[in-house]
């Protein structure tokens, strides 16, 4: 009966229940609110069918039932209660704030869900280290230090603009100075900063959720850095010989504090300022003018070229060549000059331009080919400079010979035979030679042969030599036969065959000239009277006797005492004595004076090997000892020349080497580059 009564009970509750209607519930719950600090925050309730007692609760704890929620004076409940509103507000809200809300219908038993509330506490304007001002280095790497502190919420992040841009490179941490509040947050920019940062402005900005737009502070860059430079001259483009100014302007943090000039990376005495004149020259062109200015932070140097226009100045000159025939020559010059000079290639003497450029060939030279090559370079706008420079061509080729006028000569007289030897290389030796015999150098019975150098002929043909063949006591088939000059080197022979010419026969007068003898105690003959009469030459054998008559000549034919070449080469006579009495081998002769020149003149040949050959210096005379210096009148009436000159050539023979070969009938082609 117990259990029938219960259920009795609840069927009539149940019943009662579904009679009176709707039960309450929650039209409109919270939802969780983020509000900024100080701001106002509503957590909205609104309970439908239910007019009883409504609560807030915080993290479980209740605000009261009251409308104004006394104890609580920024918190109250508003909205229509009738219609069941129970809106909860909060005003300013803080820090503390920040909780779990519920909207509690206690006599319904109804609970909200919880609604989460967030405080957000902006950010405080970031502090730059160093600011406002902030000094760097120019070219230094330097550090920006931007920091934020306070219990912002939530952390905020720290960035860096310049103009509106924002900056990359920056590294960010952040410090919890006191567990649970405050926070140091700070944001680093790396940069290395030029001249032109000088006066910039740059921006860290604190931004968060609490305040998207952010907090900016603000600093201003003051830059030291050394000069900047800018040189110029005026004009930039001079003729050589005009002046020219420049003038070295410089920006510098700290101020300048002093200018130094150099031309050519030397310094220019006395130029302190920055200001400086200038007579331009060709060196302007390839050693620039540089200014360094310095200040406290460190200097800077700027340089600059002159446009100079000069004339052409050598630089190079050509090389003298030594080329054997059939071989290739090239000749080489340079020139420096602005605007670049115009080069041409002639021969000396010769106005025919060959070739055009630094570099002149001539292919395949032939002994025509010798002779000075002249490299020249016209004068510049300003009409300086320009010139020419010469080198020589050597060509190399078997040894010319060419046969020289020599003087007739008297039977048993003296006589004198020249060739011409042009010949590079050098020969080894110039031979003469006759029927019986030959002679290279010194004296051999009546013979006698001297080689020395011959003053250079024009056109640059390379060495010449001259030998000389002397003969003492002509005899008859001196006349009739021929001698030849010959020469070799490495590259062949060559000769010519000189023929000796007569002279009529001279009388001579009765007058005797004698030589005093050292020894003897006067002037008189040591000959008896029987050897001193006179007659022709012809019929008395040598005319130089014992007593050492005087020779005159006959009115048809006077021997002339001029040099028998005719003065082009000035070649030096040989004094030449004959036999004074009966010493044996006949005629000898003197050592010659040098045909070298004055002591100290390099000869042409070595003639060490052949001194040997040379006779003694004296000549001796039976009973009256030595003769240690001839009569000048000893032999002829001729005379020794003092100086030597060029020989007398045979008819129409150009004074110059290789004139004996056939001169073509059509100019050389020259090639160049």
């Amino acid at each position: 009966t117990t259990g029938m009564l219960v259920s009795a009970l609840l069927v009539l509750l149940f019943c009662l229940r579904g009679h009176a209607g709707p039960s309450p519930h929650f039209l409109q719950q919270p939802d969780d609110l983020v509000a900024l600090l100080g701001a106002e925050a509503r957590l909205p309730c609104a309970l439908g069918e239910y007019w009883g007692l409504v609560q807030w609760t915080k993290d479980g704890l209740a605000l009261g039932g009251e409308r104004d929620l006394p104890g609580w004076s920024r918190y109250w409940i508003s909205g229509n209660a009738a219609s069941g509103q129970h809106d909860l507000y909060i005003r300013p809200v803080e820090l503390e704030d920040q909780a779990s809300y519920e909207c509690q219908a206690t006599q319904a038993g109804l609970r909200s869900r919880p609604a989460q509330l967030h405080v957000l506490v902006p950010p405080e304007a970031p502090q730059v280290l160093g600011g406002p001002f902030v000094s760097l280095v120019a070219g230094v790497p330097a550090n920006l230090t931007c920091r934020s502190r306070g219990d912002a919420r939530p952390i905020p992040e720290l960035l860096w603009f310049r103009d509106g841009i924002r900056l990359d490179g920056t590294t960010f941490h952040q410090t919890l100075l006191k567990e649970g509040t405050t926070r140091l947050v700070e944001s680093i920019l790396s940069l290395t900063p030029s001249s032109a940062d000088d006066g910039a402005t740059l921006v860290c900005r604190a931004r968060s959720q609490a305040l998207p737009s952010g907090k900016d502070t603000a600093i201003t860059l003051s830059l030291q850095y050394p000069p900047v430079v800018t040189l110029s001259a005026e004009p930039q483009s001079v003729l050589e010989g005009e002046k020219v100014t420049f003038l070295c302007q410089a920006t510098a943090q700290p101020p300048v504090t002093g200018y130094r000039w150099a031309k050519g990376g030397s310094p220019v005495l006395g130029a302190r300022g920055p200001m400086l004149e200038v007579v331009a020259d060709a060196s302007f062109l390839i050693e620039p003018v540089s200014c360094e200015v310095s200040n406290a932070v460190g200097s800077a140097n700027r340089s600059t070229a002159l446009d100079v226009q000069f004339g052409p100045i050598l630089q190079a000159r050509p090389e003298p060549m030594s080329v054997d025939v059939g071989g290739d020559a090239s000749f080489s010059c340079a020139w420096r000059g602005n605007p670049l000079p115009r080069v041409t290639w002639t021969r000396s003497g010769d106005a025919q331009v060959l070739g055009s450029g630094p570099t002149l060939r001539l292919p395949s030279v032939g002994p025509e080919d010798a002779g000075d090559y002249v490299c020249r370079a016209e004068p510049g706008l300003s009409g300086l400079g320009g010139g020419a420079a010469e080198a020589r061509l050597t060509v190399n080729a078997p040894p010319i010979v060419t046969a020289l006028h020599s003087a007739p000569a008297f039977l048993r007289g003296p006589a004198r035979l020249q060739c011409l030897v042009f010949a590079s290389p050098a020969p080894d030796a110039v031979v003469w030679s006759w029927d019986e015999g030959f002679l290279a150098a010194g004296s051999q019975g009546r013979f006698l042969v001297e080689t020395f150098p011959a003053p250079e002929g024009r056109g640059g043909q390379g060495p010449a030599l001259i030998s000389v063949l002397h003969i003492s006591g002509t005899q008859e088939s001196d006349f009739s036969r021929g001698f030849n000059c010959s020469a070799r080197n490495r590259l062949g022979e060559g000769g010519a065959r000189v023929s000796l010419g007569r002279r009529a026969s001279a009388s001579f007068s009765k007058q005797k000239n004698l030589v005093r003898i050292p020894g003897s105690s006067d002037g008189s003959s040591s000959r008896g009277p029987e050897e001193e009469e006179t007659g022709s030459g012809e019929d008395r054998g040598p005319i130089v006797h014992t007593d050492h008559s005087d020779l005159v000549l006959d009115e048809e034919g006077a021997l002339e005492t001029k040099d028998p070449t005719n003065g082009y080469y000035k070649v030096r006579g040989v004094s030449v004595s004959l036999s004074l009495g009966e010493g044996p081998g006949g005629g000898l002769f003197l050592p010659p004076p040098s045909p070298l020149g004055p002591p100290g003149t390099p000869t042409f040949y070595d003639f060490n090997p052949h001194r040997g050959m040379v006779p003694p210096c004296r000549l001796y005379r039976a009973r009256a000892g030595y003769l240690t210096t001839p009569h000048p009148r000893a032999f002829t009436s001729y005379i020794k020349p003092t100086s030597v000159g060029p020989p007398d050539l045979t008819p129409r023979t150009p004074p110059f080497p290789y004139a004996a070969f056939p001169t073509p009938s059509h100019p050389r082609l020259q090639t160049h580059v």
